[in-house]
């Protein structure tokens, strides 16, 4: 929210404080004139000639000023009291929305109104504080819920496969445990690509100088005999493309955008990848051939389990439906971009742009 710039609270504060002083010295002035210098005489030979001396004005101004001091106290503590409470009334409505949000209740908000200040400034740094806390609580539900249905799944597989084997002793023990490692094979790469997306979420790795060019060969190289089996032309392009993170995490994201591509294509297609700089940033662009993509369908690719009904994998096996969703967690973990454009022939091109 924009708001038009306003006195500070400091200066506030200070301009009140000192109207107090202000306040209290003319009242000390005026009670000098008024029961003192009332008191001392135009001539050297004052009233009834005699002249007013040092003991005389003290006598005379001493229970007066008593008085002042006294009245003066009472006045600031109650102004003061009355002032505070007042500028410091927003903070007190930070104060308990942030017990609020300590219970649990993110979906409040503080909303203040008037010219932007420090207190302000604090109340709408409070209200994206928490509508971040929500979103991220909310995608945190939901991506334990899926994947918790995910990982059901292989597991009552497997226990129907067991069933099967138990009640069943004629059958073929070969056929069943090949289906059974290959249940177990799934699930266990689900929690590796769990643990992986969790982990990348946190941000919490070494950072060091990478090269995505190198990366990209590394993955064209090892997933080349896939491409191969679905007669996919893959290939590298481009130069250098320095970025700063990890060269694990990094590694695995290039991996997953190449294998998507290729997996996610029509046989006989291609996939494109190519690496350069631009303003100081790595850029990693993976391009690859298919069936166009609805436009309302690509904002969605990168959600945790989202594998979209008009991306059929051909190779047998619908995947977790967390490649792009660990894309997305480790480009953010970086501090960079990640955009997915449909071709206007059909196709999806990822351009990842990494802070060097």
């Amino acid at each position: 929210m924009r708001r038009r710039r306003g006195l500070s609270a400091r200066l506030k504060l200070a301009l009140s404080y000192a109207g107090f002083l202000a306040v209290a010295f003319a009242l000390l002035l005026g009670v000098v004139q008024m029961f003192l210098l009332r008191y001392v005489p135009d001539n050297s030979q004052g009233l009834l000639g005699i002249s007013p001396n040092r003991w005389l004005l003290m006598h005379m101004f001493a229970p007066a000023a008593a008085v002042a001091g006294v009245v003066l106290l009472v006045f600031g503590l109650v102004g003061g009291w009355l002032l505070a409470g007042r500028m410091l009334g927003p903070l007190t409505r930070i104060t308990e929305a942030a017990r609020r949000a300590g219970t649990g209740s993110l979906s409040h908000r503080i909303r203040m109104a008037g010219r932007r200040d420090e207190f302000r400034e604090l109340s709408d740094a409070f209200d994206a504080m928490l509508e971040q806390l929500e979103s991220h609580v909310a995608e945190q539900q939901r991506f334990a819920a899926n994947a918790s249905h995910e990982l059901r799944t292989p597991l009552a597989v497997s226990r129907t496969l067991l069933d099967v084997a138990r009640t069943d002793p004629a059958r073929d023990q070969g056929e069943l445990i090949e289906r059974l490692h290959a249940v177990n094979q799934r699930a266990i790469d689900l929690t590796e690509a769990l643990l992986l997306l969790s982990r990348s979420g946190r941000g919490t790795f070494a950072r060091d100088r990478v090269d995505l060019s190198l990366l990209a060969e590394e993955a064209a190289e090892t997933l080349l005999p896939l491409a191969e089996r679905r007669g996919i032309t893959l290939g590298v392009t481009g130069g250098p493309a320095r970025a700063g993170g990890s060269a694990e995490l990094l590694l695995r994201m290039v991996t997953n955008l190449i294998q998507n591509a290729v997996v996610h294509n029509l046989d006989g297609g291609r996939v494109t990848v190519h690496t350069g700089e631009h303003g100081g940033a790595g850029v990693l662009r993976v391009e690859n051939t298919c069936d166009p993509l609805p436009a309302e369908l690509v904002p969605t690719l990168t959600e945790p389990f989202r594998r979209g009904t008009d991306r059929v994998r051909t190779d047998g096996h619908a995947g977790a439906g967390l490649g792009l969703a660990i894309v997305h967690s480790i480009v953010r973990a970086h501090h960079g971009t990640l955009d997915l454009t449909p071709g206007p022939a059909g196709g999806l091109l990822v351009t990842v742009r990494l802070p060097g």
